[in-house]
Formats: C-alpha cells, structure tokens, sequence
C-alpha cells in the first residue's frame, strides 16, 4: 500500500466510504446538487429515538437555566422595557462536558450497530473527550488525532488538556503539527484500522445535535407556553447552527429566530504555524466559521451534512475579551463556573438582549466544561507569553493575535454583524466555478436558494452579477 501523500489522497473517496458505509455519490444530482434530505434520512433514528439513546450513555436532558442576576445587570444598560430574559442550556452537564457528547453518542453508537471495532476522530477539542468517553461505554476503541504544535512544539493548554482527557477515557491520542498533515493521517488510521470515520460532519454527528434543539423547544413551549424568540449558537464549522436548528424545527419552533456568534479572528488564519497560537479558543471563532460558510464540503467528508447558512438569519461576532469578561460575570453573578469557549454567545447574548424587549426569551444554546488548561488564568498567561498584550479598556480596541482587551464595564460589550449575504454570494460563486450563468437550471436555482436560505429572485439577480 503506498502512504505517500499523494497517493493516500487520491484513494479518500473509497476509504471514506468504507469508514463510513455511506456511498456519497448516490446523493448528487447533477452538476451541483445534492439532496441534502436524504442524506440526512439515512440516519435511521428519529429524534426521540437519538434522545432514548443517549440517555443511557448520561447525555442530553440537560438544565435550561435561567440567568436572573445576568439579565438584571443586561437590563440596567438597556433602554426603558427592553432586555430580554436570558437562559441558557447547560450542556457543560453532558458526560465529558459539553454539547459534542450528543454529537459523538449517535456516531458511536452508529460504529457499534454497522459492526465496526473502533472510531476514529480529528479534532483538538471537545469531540475528541466525547468520542473517547463514549466509546469506552460502548466498549468499542478510539483513536483521536488532535493538531496541537507548532513548529517550536508548543501546545495551547487548551489542546493540551483535551488529549490528557483523551486519554483518562481510554482512547489512543495521536498529536500531530499543524498543517494538512492531520487529513493525510486520519485517511491513513481509518484505512489501516478498518474504523469507523468519526467526523464531526457526517450525518449520525448532526442527528446527535438535534435533540438539544428539541429539547430547548419542548421545554420553552412547556413552561413558557411559547418558542424561544431567539436562540443563539456559537457558530464554526456549523454543525451546531445546522444540529440545533433542525431539532427547534422539530419541536415546532419554526418562527424561532437563529443567530449565530463567533469570537473575532479576522486576520488570523488557522493553518497558519505562525497564527495557529495566537488564538485563545481551540473553536468557536471566525477562523473556522468564515471558510466554511463560504464552502462547507473543505472537510474531511465528502459532503458535509452540516450546512450554516441553509439556517442562519444572523450572524455576529464578539471578541475575545468581551468572552473572558462574560465568563467571568457568569461565574460571579450566577454561581456557574464554565470554559470560555462555551461562553461565545453568552457574550453576544449580552449585547443582544438589550435589542429585545424584557418579556421576550432568548437562550444561549450551550456551556462547555473547564479546567486547568480551559480556564482563562491558563489561556491569558499563554497569550501573554506568545507577547499578546491583555488589558482592560474599551473591547473596540481589540486586534486579533495582538491584543485581547477585556471591557471594563459590561456596556462596552457590543455585538457586530458578519454580512451574510457577502458569505452567501461568495459560497455561490465556490458553487458555481466555471459554470456558464445562462445553463443554470431551474432546478439549480431551487437548490441554490435553499443552500443559501435565499429568495430564488435574489440568486439570479447576485449570479448575473457574479
């Protein structure tokens, strides 16, 4: 068998497709598109069903909490009536600690009932513990790539922390350098091993989300006797927008709005060995959900069932210091001591519930575990050392991989608004490549305009631009 690079590229379909069982190309429809439906449909659970399952691996069915002292402070910034009453859904209360447990229970769960011995997943963050603790459940092997040094061999504790909690659940960690080295090695482990392919984006990872969204749902309408107004979903490579989404949808939550939140990298690319340390979340941030709003099938599946902006009616960003002081306030004010990362939309959910009226619901969707190397002591120091200046002042001032400038009161915390119509015409323009404007089918245009959540008037208006 040659393990050259390019060799070992060249054979990913087959070798996805025999880590997987799904034969992808039985989904597409032409020159562009593919029917997204039924590739969701082959998981064959409903939502309840993925709720029964991972109830017995102590996922799901997780408190929705009510911050109260939170949106007091919220509402003493806002306008007379306004500041909506905040809530959000504990996931940090998952096994291994956040909401990734649900994500990766159906795929392992999946890996067990097609006959498969062991799963493996890349990834340098929550999923890696999650896969690792339900595996060993399921008594079925794991195998985790995580993508932790630099070219100096320095790891972010973050990272570092993950692939220690890896190993506490039983799983076999592979650290790699940051580079395209993490695909070329997931390819060659699913094919030596005879796995299965762990992917955050295959479809079992997004049924696994959408119970969570359920679950926000029911409950709203239950106690509440109506939908959350608006939910708000730390966004990167979109899975939890798509998973959380589907599930409200579900749950008859259809008016519901969605927002997703990003902490602000702009600048900061993460392929980059120079950039990759200069971050203080391993997720959740712009590095990972700018590309793939613009072109979410550059994963590691041929098709990636998780699709942002089919979704996604707003999308903002939040910077890094604005996070940490959120983080925090939710430990001081409410008695919850949770990861930053988990607390992106937190933040935006600050700024963003004082545009709603106070007798609205806005849920923050999820919190995530911390610890020694997740805590911002821990990830403050690091920034330091890589000679990023912290301080407190004016979080406008922020510039990432420079500074991270922690508000000094909690009225400086300011969402901003990501053009999505900019991301949607640019993932158009990806989708088109060379196909001649006057061939776009009718057909086409149907499936662009729900890729995209557009209007089909408004794709033939931005493809004769394009």
């Amino acid at each position: 068998m040659q393990t050259e690079y390019e060799a070992v590229l060249s054979r990913q379909y087959d070798i996805l497709k025999k880590a997987s069982g799904i034969d992808y190309s039985v989904f597409e429809k032409g020159r562009i598109i593919f029917d997204y439906d039924a590739l969701m449909a082959a998981v064959p659970y409903s939502v309840e069903e993925v709720q029964e399952i991972q109830s017995r691996f102590k996922v799901g069915q997780t408190p929705l909490r009510e911050l109260t002292n939170m949106t007091k402070v919220v509402r003493s910034t806002a306008k007379q009536g306004y500041g909506a009453r905040i809530f959000v859904k504990d996931e940090a209360c998952n096994a291994s600690g956040s909401f990734k447990a649900r994500r990766a229970s159906i795929v392992v769960y999946e890996a067990k009932r097609l006959g498969y011995a062991g799963v493996v997943a890349g990834t340098s963050g929550n999923y890696g513990a999650a896969i690792a603790a339900m595996a060993n459940m399921n008594n079925i092997k794991a195998i985790i790539l995580q993508e932790v040094f630099d070219s100096n061999m320095v790891g972010q504790p973050e990272i570092l922390e993950k692939g220690r909690l890896c190993l506490s659940y039983g799983a076999e960690v592979i650290q790699l350098t940051i580079g395209p080295e993490l695909f070329y090695m997931n390819l060659r482990v699913l094919e030596e091993t005879g796995f299965f392919n762990g992917s955050l984006y295959v479809p079992a990872a997004i049924a696994g989300i959408e119970s969570l969204g359920y679950e926000i749902g029911t409950e709203c309408l239950k106690r509440f006797g109506k939908a959350p107004d608006a939910v708000l979903i730390t966004n990167a490579g979109g899975g939890n927008v798509t998973g959380t989404t589907r599930g409200l949808r579900k749950a008859g939550c259809a008016d519901t709005k969605i927002i997703g939140a990003s902490v602000d990298l702009k600048g900061l690319h993460m392929a980059s060995d120079n950039d990759f340390n200069k971050k203080s979340f391993t997720t959740g941030h712009t590095g990972f959900a700018m590309p793939f709003l613009r072109d979410p099938d550059r994963t590691d599946v041929p098709r990636n069932a998780s699709r942002p902006l089919r979704y996604l009616e707003r999308f903002v960003t939040i910077s890094q210091g604005e996070v940490f002081y959120a983080t925090e306030m939710l430990a001081q004010i409410e008695g919850i001591e949770r990861g930053p990362a988990g607390n992106t939309s937190l933040a935006a959910a600050i700024s963003i519930a004082r545009e709603m009226p106070e007798d609205e619901i806005l849920v923050v969707q999820e919190t995530e575990y911390t610890g020694a190397g997740k805590h911002p002591t821990s990830q403050l120091t690091f920034a330091r050392e890589r000679g990023i200046e912290i301080r407190r002042g004016d979080p406008a001032d922020n510039v990432p991989g420079k500074s991270i400038i922690i508000p000094e009161t909690i009225s400086q915390i300011q969402t901003h608004d990501v053009d999505l119509d900019g991301a949607r015409k640019a993932y158009l323009k990806h989708m088109l490549g060379d196909i001649d404007a006057d061939s776009v089918t009718q057909e086409e245009l149907d499936y662009m305009a729900e890729e995209t959540n557009t209007d089909k008037a408004v794709i033939e208006k931005w493809i004769r631009e394009l």
